[in-house]
């Protein structure tokens, strides 16, 4: 059953101290799901270490995958921590990783993936317990409806459905929303924070009017939360 919650930044996007705040809360709130505290993690798309940094108990090994160099570098480290620079989709990576991992976690990444289906697959087989949050295609939809944008983040409760699969799991929908003095900033944001996937879809003009006319004092986030353990370790 999906639960759906409402988180709400009212602060200005000019008070925050980076542009990822809805991404810090998702990691916050997807590490807080982990009640079993593994000893060993892999994290898919572990960017700059949000996920490491809201974990409160003892590990014995951390392993974080990233393809950007740049925002790894400013992972946490430790002799407990490995950070790979590869993309998470690579078929080299498996062959540099453990067979299993207690905890396999992915946070705000996997919606950038070319086969998610196959990403939950190779999850499946490589933990003993699983730990997801995925932005999904009601994030920016005011913004998507008004331009006539392709949405291209995933559906809530199609993915769901492709989770169950492979995970015996519970699941939330959580929505975000962030105010703004204007909506210069709004858009600023949307670049800064790589939600949008740094793609370019409109041109100057339509960029204009569409900042000149998007009728919201917030932007909209909404972002699916899975923990669960693999199937196959029920056969």
């Amino acid at each position: 059953m999906i639960l759906e919650h409402i988180k709400e930044f009212s602060r200005h996007a000019h008070s925050y101290d980076s542009h990822t705040c809805v991404q810090k809360e998702v990691a916050k709130y997807l590490v807080s799901g982990v009640k079993s505290k593994p000893k060993s993690i892999l994290d898919l798309g572990c960017g700059s270490g949000e996920v490491y940094k809201n974990i409160d108990w003892e590990i014995e090994h951390f392993v974080g995958v990233d393809s950007s160099q740049e925002m790894s570098d400013k992972h946490p480290t430790c002799k407990d921590i490995d950070i790979i620079n590869e993309d998470f989709e690579s078929s080299t990576l498996a062959l540099k990783l453990q067979p299993s991992y207690d905890l396999l976690i992915s946070s705000s990444a996997l919606q950038w993936s070319h086969d998610i289906e196959k990403m939950i697959q190779f999850a499946s087989f490589t933990c003993k317990e699983g730990a997801f949050a995925v932005f999904t295609d009601k994030t920016f939809e005011t913004i998507y409806t008004l331009s006539g944008l392709e949405v291209f983040l995933p559906n809530a409760q199609a993915l769901l459905k492709i989770f169950e699969k492979y995970f015996t799991c519970k699941s939330e929908i959580k929505t975000f929303k962030i105010s703004f003095s204007d909506n210069l900033s709004a858009f600023r944001y949307i670049k800064q924070s790589g939600v949008s996937g740094g793609k370019k879809r409109l041109s100057v003009s339509q960029t204009k009017s569409l900042i000149q006319n998007y009728p919201l004092t917030y932007l909209e986030f909404e972002v699916l939360f899975i923990w669960g353990t693999p199937k196959t370790l029920e056969l």
